[in-house]
């Protein structure tokens, strides 16, 4: 096997195949990276731990097919580190040979023939633009558990109703809901999947601004694996098994007081006012007509005050949240003004965007926050 490519294409082609690789994999030969040179031109480089692959398909200058096995992270490693200038890789005997410019390394190889094969897509669901799907994963995977412990909460529930795609995530603190519209294969597709957290985020990273990204799903009710790909990058998973908690009903259906505020100076002070909180206390939100005043500490501890312009229908209300949840929801809107409703200050908030002080707020978008106890 030997090829030759620029280093930034290689670069930036084994940087992503390599970004799913597990730290502590099960098996060694895992922690490789599968590299096949064909006589087409077209270079696929492709990881699989069992639970996640990777594929990725480009074009280089093959001058001899192949097929082999290394190291993953040293490769990736290597490659960042070197020149920019064209490489050279090839299959010497029982070494990856690299070079580029005077650079030189030989890479050991792992044995391909024991490497597991890639899962086989499933068929195309349908597709959504690349950069809604990018921007759903972000708003809603804020929301999701990090604690491995609770499996089914490090997911996000998919939801697939006709043209309309539903993401949403909670770790039991705060629960984020994303509706997008999207292009099913079948106009009456009735679906839903539960994904890794994780596995979205890293979707996510890797989508291009422009574009479209396939989503590809077993249409029946076992399905157990799901695909995406775009721009020549395929990525699979298995789905987290389980039901998910009935987390809709959670957003209550009215609310007694609305306030508006504008989002970018509300994430300021919140971050002034938050560094004299300490761990597990709250920032405290006191709404009156025509203000929100911001507040952290207390007693003999360091204290903190702001005061904003904000619009308030309704009576006037003390809430208390986590600095960290308050904030992760107002930088997932991407709206000038958020838009906050009570029914009281001991029960769920909702937080969703609108573009004016004045204007219709945007509810595709919805981020529930539970208050602390003040």
């Amino acid at each position: 096997m030997k090829f030759h490519l620029d280093r930034g294409v290689l670069g930036d082609a084994v940087s992503w195949a390599t970004r799913t690789l597990p730290v502590r994999p099960a098996m060694p030969i895992l922690q490789g990276v599968r590299i096949i040179a064909d006589t087409s031109g077209e270079l696929q480089l492709s990881t699989f731990d069992y639970e996640v692959s990777a594929q990725i398909r480009l074009d280089a200058e093959v001058e001899q097919p192949g097929e082999v096995l290394v190291q993953g992270r040293m490769l990736s490693d290597i490659v960042r580190a070197l020149p920019n200038k064209d490489v050279s890789i090839a299959l010497e005997g029982t070494k990856l040979q690299v070079r580029c410019g005077s650079a030189r390394f030989a890479l050991a190889t792992l044995p391909v023939e024991e490497y597991p094969q890639l899962p086989t897509m499933p068929p195309v669901a349908g597709s959504v633009p690349a950069d809604v799907f990018a921007e759903a994963i972000g708003q809603v995977t804020v929301a999701a558990s990090k604690d491995d412990t609770l499996p089914l909460l490090t997911g996000v529930k998919v939801e697939i109703s006709g043209e309309t795609m539903t993401l949403m995530a909670t770790d039991r603190y705060r629960l984020a809901l994303r509706e997008l519209t999207w292009n099913p294969s079948s106009p009456g597709a009735e679906q839903t999947a539960l994904v890794r957290g994780r596995t979205l985020h890293e979707v996510a990273r890797s989508l291009a601004t422009g574009g479209s990204v396939d989503i590809a799903l077993s249409e029946d009710d076992s399905a157990t694996l799901i695909g995406f790909e775009s721009g020549g990058r395929r990525t699979t998973s298995t789905l987290v098994d389980g039901e998910y908690p009935p987390v809709r009903r959670l957003f209550p259906d009215t609310t007694a007081i609305t306030a508006v505020v504008a989002t970018g100076p509300l994430i300021d002070a919140v971050k002034r006012v938050s560094l004299v909180a300490e761990r597990n206390t709250p920032v405290r939100l006191s709404f009156t007509e025509g203000q929100v005043a911001l507040e952290a500490g207390a007693g003999d501890d360091a204290q903190a005050s702001e005061v904003l312009e904000a619009q308030l229908e309704g009576e006037d209300l003390v809430v208390g949240f986590n600095s960290g949840f308050l904030l992760d929801g107002l930088g997932a809107l991407g709206a000038e003004f958020v838009r906050l409703t009570f029914t009281d200050s001991i029960k769920p908030s909702v937080m969703s965007g609108q573009e004016s002080l004045e204007g219709t707020p945007d509810t595709s978008y919805k981020y529930l926050i539970m208050p602390m106890r003040i």
